[in-house]
Order: C-alpha cells, then structure tokens, then sequence
C-alpha cells in the first residue's frame, strides 16, 4: 500500500467515518480500513446474497475509496492488491445475480437486444409512464407523509450527493459525438460552472431544509439493502471499461425517468408545503432533465452503439439493471409504508 504524502492525524479530514458491518463480508473489510486485526483469508461471497445488506454495505465501502474516502482511513487503500481482489468477488456475485435468468435477473426482462432500435424500445418500455403503475412518488403524492417524503430522501441521500460522479467515467470511453454530448450533460449536472448549482449540492440543501444531516454518508448504516445495491450499481458499471455499455443504459434510464418523478414530487412537496430548496431540486430536474433525456437518447445512446454495435446486449443490460433494483427498492418502501413502518434500518 502507498503511503500518504502528509500524515494522516496532520490532515483537516472531512471524510465520511467509516460505516458499521452488516456481516461477514462487510466486517473484513472494515477491519483491514480501520487498523483491527485482519488475520483471516479474503472471505468468498459465494454464500452471501449478492443483495443482501452485507455484500452492498462491503461493495460500498470498496466504492468509496474511489470517492471521498473515509475518516482516518490511508487513501493508499484505493489500489490495494487484496481489497481490488475482494471487490472482484463482491461484483462477481452482484452481476451475476443481476444477469441471472434463473432468478428472474434483468438479462431476461424483454428478449434479447441486437440493434439500436431494440435498445431505443427497451428504454421506451422501461421509462413510458403506466397510468395503472404506483411506485413510491406516487404514494407520497397521493397522501404520504411528511416523515415519509423525509425518508425518501435519506434514501436517496446515499446516491444523490455525489450525483453524476459515476457516469464521468463513461467520458474518456466514448467516441465523437456521445463523448461531447455526454460531457455537455454532465456539465449541467455539475451546474455549469457554479459551485452553488452543482446537483449534489442542491440535494445537500434540500436535506439541510428538511432538517435533515447533509453530511456526505450521513444515513449510510441506516439505508437497506435495496437502497445501497441502488446506490451501487452506477459505480459498478463506471470503474469497468467492459462495462461502459451498461453505463450507457443505466444513464439513458436515469435520465429518461427522472423528469416525470421530478413532476409528482414537486406537486407533492409543494402540496406538503415543504421548504423552498426541497421543491427547487426536483424543479430544477424537471427542467434539465426534459433536455436531457432528448440529448441522451439522439446524441449519447445512438451514437454509442452505431460506433459500437456490439455493445448493444450490454446497454441494455444496464437498462433492465437499473430498473430492476429500482423496483426492488419501490416494493419495499410501499411494504413498509402501507403497514405503517418505517423504511429504514
């Protein structure tokens, strides 16, 4: 492991502190970034449901080390010989089950995809709004709670305040026309040359008017399973060159159904009366995001693959992906909510 230019109690640090384990998995990962005693062999994910809060709380932390890094913690860890050979595993399992069609994976979800126009008809089945559909926007819009909207964004907390960083990898792996439209994209997200507008900190506001922590993994022990995998996967996509397909899709899904669920939680909010920075942030998405959704589809997602026909299957893998955790996270926070719990850990 490198070791770091300045010591590590000599640096202000405004990493997040390390999260709890969830298991085995999560433990042994721990304890090598947090200095306890490590003796075991790399444990095998074999076992472990690749789902399951164990595995995801380990993947993230792995994850992490590319980001912001953690409290305390040797930013040396990123490229270590055995954490990158423990990660391995732990994506191994996560894809696996995510392209498994044994379990209902989302390689089945629609056939297979072979052309530019078999993609643009997967996202249009994934992203079409479905007047008979209720997901969790819909539940807050149509007499959820306050406390309810309030851990919907703790939820999304996990992913949201570091929106976008995941699909600049995508950048340096694209050709002519996606590369700049995806840049350009990217350039709004990260509010176009204005710290202030930058989304992931329009979301720190909208938290902070919430009266909630903004601190960047602030709810990590306290997100799910589903919340973390959700979370996850955009990572898992962007540190693979293998898989820039599958970020592709996951990018064209994102954009293509953030604006409508945008719509239902401004309406929402607003009929909630929340603070102003709470309503801002889905309104600014609505606005960017009916541009956006245009630029991904005609100027990201058809170039990619005319240029790389062979990428098809994968951007479409990485559209099911996407999809499938989502619904997976909807369905238990509509369980929970319809028995009167809460969602959180």
């Amino acid at each position: 492991m490198m070791q770091p230019s300045t010591p590590l109690l000599d640096r202000p640090d405004s990493a997040p502190p390390l999260p709890g384990a969830r298991g085995e998995l999560s433990d042994w990962v721990l304890a090598k970034l947090g200095g306890r005693p490590a003796g075991r062999a790399i444990p095998d994910p074999a076992g472990a449901d690749p789902l399951g809060a164990d595995l995801q709380t380990a993947l993230l932390v792995c994850y992490e080390l590319h980001y912001r890094g953690f409290r305390g913690v040797d930013d040396g860890w990123e490229w270590d010989p055995a954490l990158l050979e423990f990660r391995s595993g732990l994506e191994r399992a996560f894809l696996a089950r995510l392209r498994g069609p044994a379990t209902g994976g989302a390689a089945d979800a629609t056939g297979p995809a072979e052309t530019v126009q078999d993609a643009e008809t997967v996202l249009d089945q994934i992203t079409a709004p479905r007047p008979d559909a209720r997901g969790p926007v819909d539940h807050l819009a149509a007499g959820g709670s306050w406390e309810q909207m309030r851990e919907y964004f703790i939820h999304r907390s996990v992913y949201q305040l570091k929106e976008a960083d995941p699909y600049v990898w995508a950048i340096p792996r694209l050709r002519g026309q996606a590369k700049a439209s995806l840049a350009a994209v990217e350039f709004d997200e990260f509010g176009a040359g204005r710290g202030t507008q930058v989304h992931s900190r329009l979301f720190a506001d909208l938290l902070d008017a919430a009266g909630l922590d903004s601190t960047y993994l602030a709810y990590a022990d306290r997100a799910p399973a589903p919340t973390l995998a959700v979370s996850n996967l955009a990572t898992t996509f962007g540190l693979h060159r293998a898989l820039r397909g599958a970020l592709v899709g996951h990018f064209a899904v994102t954009e293509g159904s953030t604006g409508p669920a945008a719509k239902t939680l401004e309406r929402a909010l607003t009929a909630m009366a929340a603070p102003d920075p709470c309503v801002r942030f889905y309104t600014e998405h609505i606005e960017a995001d009916a541009v956006h959704e245009q630029v991904v589809r005609h100027d990201i997602l058809r170039p990619s693959l005319e240029a790389e026909p062979w990428l098809t299957a994968d951007v479409v893998f990485g559209m099911r992906a996407v999809a499938m955790l989502e619904a997976d996270l909807a369905a238990m926070l509509l369980d929970r909510w319809d028995h009167g719990r809460s969602s959180l850990v």
